[in-house]
């Protein structure tokens, strides 16, 4: 027995030196990533108030584009893979060029200023990452390592724009290889996030939240209602998918040269927009979701954001489609929820859960999200929603790099019913 406690605290020696090691990386990736972040979002802000109150601005969106694509052009990062990039620096260790930083926050900035349909969470995931492969080549880590510092900068830049470490670090562990979740990043990840999310509310920023107006009692009327809910959200989750896809293919299909496809692109999103005759698809539209939530959002919000959305990131402007997709769940949600007996409200906070999971097939982090953004109270329903949305929702997803280790259907088991 003295032997095997002798040897025990012998591994706590390595194990507390490993701890604290990984927690001062996590604190350092966390202040670095959580400064840059924090600037972000408060230029986004700003970007965001101008562009409302000069509507004229839009029009300067096709030019913006040119910028963007010269801006590319000449860091010699034209075949740039976005999200996807990152990761891959994490399945396989490809190196992230710190170039990407710089070039993402411009690029995001202008897309806002300048009326693009887009999110930001793309871009943060983005910059953390680049900056914490970075800094773990500059420190001389091995590749396992310098994997866990990416995610560690992933979790910090997500958690810096919306003020939800847990599921910026559940995400971030989750998203690189579905099945799979990389525990060994967990203690740096959630000192990061948790210190790049300390410096955000330090600066005045107010993490993200909502308050839904009603959450039902569990009932097996509530349970049903619910179920559908989740049923559909995965079928707007593919059409989702299947038009940010499409809409790449066929710019690049039909314009080969970037700058007149960036450019035509940006004319066909002012088009719509004074078609349309609101501003409500342009930038993020977290005024909008904010509406939903409180139970006001009109019938086609989700599908002309969809549209909007897929037809600004094809043309390569950038950003993300995670704010997006809250957008199109929680408008989907608010529209389709008394339908089906569930109050506007709740359905607008669980179907923009629902469909954030089954666009980037991350259950454990979209319930998690739920209970940041929402609280607990209806933590079941939250969980079925996003379960039933990421069953359904099939092998589609926003990021083509993503891998998805297991069935989600077990065909194993519906052959042999079956035969």
């Amino acid at each position: 027995m003295l032997e095997r406690l002798n040897r025990y605290l012998e591994g706590s020696e390595k194990g507390v030196y490993v701890f604290l090691i990984w927690s001062f990386i996590g604190a350092v990736i966390g202040a670095v990533v959580g400064v840059v972040g924090i600037t972000f979002h408060i230029l986004l802000e700003e970007v965001t108030a101008f562009r409302m109150s000069h509507p004229w601005i839009l029009f300067l969106l096709p030019l913006g584009g040119l910028v963007i694509a010269g801006l590319y052009h000449l860091l010699r990062m034209q075949n740039d893979r976005g999200t996807n990039l990152i990761l891959i620096a994490v399945r396989v260790n490809e190196k992230v060029s710190l170039r990407l930083t710089p070039l993402i926050f411009i690029s995001t900035i202008i897309t806002h200023l300048l009326g693009g349909s887009a999110g930001r969470e793309g871009a943060a995931l983005q910059i953390g990452g680049s900056i914490g492969s970075f800094i773990g080549r500059k420190i001389k880590l091995d590749e396992k390592d310098e994997r866990i510092i990416t995610m560690c900068g992933m979790s910090a830049g997500f958690a810096a724009l919306f003020g939800t470490p847990v599921a910026a670090v559940v995400f971030s562990m989750e998203v690189i290889t579905v099945g799979i979740m990389h525990y060994s990043a967990i203690v740096p990840s959630i000192i990061a996030a948790i210190t790049a999310t300390g410096i955000s509310m330090a600066c005045g920023v107010t993490p993200t939240s909502f308050t839904l107006e009603s959450v039902p009692s569990l009932s097996p009327s509530g349970v049903g209602s619910v179920i559908l809910l989740g049923m559909f959200c995965a079928g707007v989750s593919v059409l989702f998918c299947l038009a940010m896809e499409t809409a790449g293919k066929y710019y690049k299909q039909i314009f080969k040269n970037g700058y007149i496809r960036i450019f035509v692109g940006g004319c066909i999103v002012v088009a719509i927009t004074l078609l349309l005759g609101t501003r409500d698809y342009n930038g993020a539209g977290m005024d909008v979701i904010a509406r939903a939530i409180a139970g006001e959002a009109e019938y086609p919000a989700f599908l002309w954001k969809i549209l909007l959305t897929a037809l600004t990131l094809g043309a390569g402007y950038k950003g993300g489609e995670i704010v997006p997709s809250f957008f199109v769940g929680a408008t989907f949600g608010c529209v389709i929820g008394p339908w089906i007996g569930l109050p506007a409200s709740f359905a607008a906070g669980t179907g923009m859960a629902a469909l954030f999971c089954g666009v980037t097939n991350c259950p454990i982090a979209s319930v998690i999200l739920c209970v940041e953004l929402f609280g607990a109270e209806g933590i079941a329903y939250y969980t079925l929603a996003c379960a039933v949305s990421y069953m359904l929702s099939g092998y589609y997803g926003l990021y083509s790099e993503q891998k998805i280790m297991y069935s989600k259907m077990q065909p194993e088991f519906i052959n042999k019913s079956v035969h």
